[in-house]
C-alpha cells in the first residue's frame, strides 16, 4: 500500500509476518522469553553488553577507571548477542527488565546491585569511584549534557538510523523528519565545543564518554554509513572532538569489548582480565576465519 494511503485502524494489533526490520526478535511485549542464567566471573564488577553506542560508553568507562589506578573497577564483560534474542534470557531480564544493553551487576558490596540504562551505569560508576563527575556547578552541567544524550540520540538511532538504514521502505517524510534533527543536534554539539575543549570545558567526564561513541560512529561514518548524507566533515568542532577524545588509550580499549563484528585485532568478545587485549582478540583465538 501507497505510504500517502495508509490509514491507521481504531486499534493496533501486532502481524509478526509483516516484514520489519529485526522482526525476528522485536515484540509488543516485555519479560524474559527463555530460561537462562548468566554467567558470573571473579570481579567486582559483571557487565552484560554488545560493542554497539550504548555498551562503548560503560566500557570505555571501566576502562578509564582501570587507567586511574581504580582496582575495584575490575570486570568482567560478557557478550549479549542480541541479534539473536540473548537479552530475552531470564538471567538478563533479571539485571534489566527492559532487555536493553548494556546491564551492570554490582558485586562489591554486601548484595548484587542492579543497574541499568547506559547513563544509570555511567552515574553509578562516577560515584561509586569519585571520578568523572565534576563537583560544584560543573556537577549540573555535566548532568545536563549526559541527560541530552541519552533524550536525544534515540531520535538519531531509533529515528534517524531506523529510517535511514533499516527500514523495509524509504520514507521521505521520515527520513527528512530525523535527518533535521540529527543536523540540529550535530550543530548544537559543534557549537558547544567552539569554546570547550570537552563537552563541559576543559575536564573530561562521563558526559563526553555518554555522547562520543554515538557521534564518532557518524564522524567516521561507521553509524548507518550516511556521514556524506548528513556532511558531518562540516562540524568542524565535532571532528576535532572526535579525533581528541579517540586517542585515548582506554577509549581505544573500550570500542573492543563486546564486539563481535569488524577487523577481528581489535574484537574482544569477553573480557575478563587487562592481558586480554593482547592475548584474546579475535585474530589470534581464530586466525583461520575471514574478517567480516
Amino acid at each position: 500500500m501507497p505510504e500517502e494511503a495508509y490509514q491507521p485502524p481504531q486499534v493496533w494489533t501486532w502481524d509478526p509476518d509483516k516484514p520489519q526490520a529485526f522482526g525476528n526478535i522485536n515484540r509488543p511485549t516485555a519479560g524474559a522469553r527463555f530460561e537462562k542464567a548468566l554467567p558470573v566471573g571473579k570481579h567486582p564488577l559483571q557487565l552484560y553488553s554488545l560493542g554497539t553506542p550504548n555498551g562503548v560508553k560503560v566500557t570505555i568507562m571501566l576502562e578509564e577507571l582501570l587507567a586511574k589506578g581504580h582496582s575495584g573497577a575490575e570486570y568482567d564483560a560478557w557478550l549479549i548477542n542480541i541479534g539473536e534474542g540473548a537479552q530475552f534470557s531470564s538471567g538478563f531480564v533479571d539485571a534489566n527488565p527492559n532487555s536493553k544493553i548494556p546491564a551492570l551487576v554490582d558485586r562489591s558490596g554486601d548484595s548484587p546491585v542492579r543497574v541499568f540504562e547506559s547513563g544509570a551505569i555511567l552515574l553509578h560508576l562516577g560515584e561509586k569511584f569519585g571520578e568523572f563527575i565534576p563537583p560544584g556547578d560543573a556537577r549540573a552541567e555535566c548532568l545536563s549534557w549526559l541527560f541530552w544524550q541519552m533524550g536525544s540520540t534515540p531520535l538519531l538511532g531509533g529515528g534517524f538510523g531506523h529510517f535511514y538504514a533499516y527500514a523495509p521502505v524509504k520514507i521521505e517524510y521520515a527520513i527528512d523528519r530525523y535527518t533535521m534533527e540529527v543536523k540540529r543536534q550535530l550543530d548544537l554539539l559543534d557549537k558547544n565545543l567552539a569554546s570547550r575543549q570537552y563537552v563541559c570545558g576543559d575536564e573530561y567526564t562521563i558526559a563526553d564518554m555518554a555522547i562520543w561513541p554515538w557521534f564518532a560512529g557518524l564522524a567516521r561514518n561507521l553509524a548507518y554509513q550516511a556521514a556524506e548524507f548528513l556532511q558531518v566533515h562540516t562540524y568542524a568542532n565535532v571532528n576535532r572532538w572526535v579525533e581528541a577524545v579517540g586517542e585515548r588509550p582506554a577509549v581505544v580499549r573500550g570500542q573492543m569489548v563486546n564486539r563481535p563484528f569488524g577487523d577481528k585485532s581489535r574484537q574482544l568478545h569477553e573480557r575478563h582480565d587487562a592481558s586480554d587485549f593482547e592475548l584474546r582478540t579475535q585474530d589470534i583465538l581464530d586466525p583461520d576465519e575471514s574478517t567480516d
